[in-house]
């Protein structure tokens, strides 16, 4: 009989505890608390360390049980759970009890309302305004293997709602992606990241003329973010120091050069005349400015050249293509040859 009564009262004080915890959990989403502010009131209630670690970002947060950041190097965790939304996990939650563990049964309870409510929180509000992503959630967001409800998944742990629309932008440059990307969308949402060789700039708005010199970029539509992803590598193919920021949208029919195989390019005669032509930088770009402009006057110009000077100069380069560039022929063939002889040096 005493043995039951002591049973008895171990069970009710675990549902007392295990109400308490569940109205405390119900309580902190009710007030829409963001993570660390989770984090910290779930520490002094377990009277221990409480941490909470997103894979998409890297984000981790430990606090302590008098309410403030955990400075000291995390031990073992005590007991862990994860984090999922919508079917996937996207981070972990732990308690770090030192010495003699609490109750297991009421620590389980706390992580797993925990969890929950992390997961409330980063669907409600997602990650944190920073510029910078995990590549693995970019590259997740972009790929044509993808389906599209991991893609949706991904934006939203990127922070995109569903409602907006995304521009890919491929970059090279020296400066940091953070940089650029506060500079190509100031009022967010922006996330950047380096995949492969190429850094890649997922943006709701654009707003290319806020670039400064020196960067190449490649903006693809907003219609879909694998089509824009892959619009503007095409894009950043086609960018040249005169002309270092190109909307794929503006290539219209010269995007197909960009289909071409490169050893069909190769055997073109024109493209191989520009090949023989860029041996020597002043010819090549002569060449360049004519083409850009379509005038003699206005590429003397871009050369701080006589008109006199570019002339003589054309008319070289023509007898290396066997043909007359100040014709409208031989304008359209040296500018085709020229941008397919560019894109074999991508």
């Amino acid at each position: 009989m005493e043995a039951l009564a002591l049973r008895l009262s171990q069970l009710d004080s675990l549902a007392e505890g295990a109400i308490r915890i569940v109205m405390f959990y119900d309580t902190m989403m009710r007030r829409r608390v963001d993570l660390p502010a989770l984090a910290r009131a779930s520490a002094v209630l377990a009277e221990c360390v409480a941490g909470i670690r997103l894979h998409g970002t890297g984000q981790v947060i430990r606090m302590a049980p008098d309410g403030t950041p955990a400075s000291v190097p995390p031990p073992s965790a005590s007991c862990t759970a994860p984090i999922t939304l919508d079917e996937e996990e996207i981070g972990v939650v732990w308690l770090e009890r030192p010495g003699a563990p609490g109750s297991p049964e009421l620590d389980a309870l706390m992580l797993d309302r925990l969890a929950i409510a992390t997961a409330a929180v980063v669907e409600r509000y997602g990650p944190a305004r920073t510029t910078m992503a995990d590549p693995a959630l970019v590259e997740l967001a972009i790929s044509a293997d993808c389906d599209e409800a991991s893609r949706a998944r991904a934006l939203r742990l990127l922070g995109f709602a569903a409602e907006l629309p995304v521009h890919v932008v491929a970059v090279r440059s020296q400066l940091p992606l953070d940089q650029l990307g506060g500079l190509l969308c100031p009022a967010r949402p922006v996330k950047a990241a380096l995949v492969a060789d190429v850094g890649v700039i997922l943006a709701a708005t654009v707003a290319p003329g806020r670039l400064p010199a020196g960067v190449r970029a490649g903006i693809g539509t907003a219609d879909s973010p694998d089509r824009s992803w892959r619009e503007a590598r095409t894009a950043l193919r086609f960018s040249t120091p005169r002309r270092p920021v190109v909307h794929y949208d503006g290539l219209g029919a010269l995007a197909l050069l960009a289909q071409v195989p490169p050893d069909a390019v190769r055997n073109n005669a024109d493209v191989a005349a520009v090949a023989r032509i860029a041996a020597s930088p002043e010819d090549l770009e002569t060449l360049d400015a004519y083409c850009a402009t379509g005038s003699l006057r206005r590429a003397a110009d871009l050369l701080h050249l006589h008109h006199s000077s570019v002339a003589r100069r054309l008319e070289q380069i023509g007898k290396t293509f066997g043909i007359a560039l100040t014709e409208p022929t031989g304008l359209m063939r040296a500018g085709l040859a020229l941008t397919a002889w560019r894109l074999l040096d991508d």
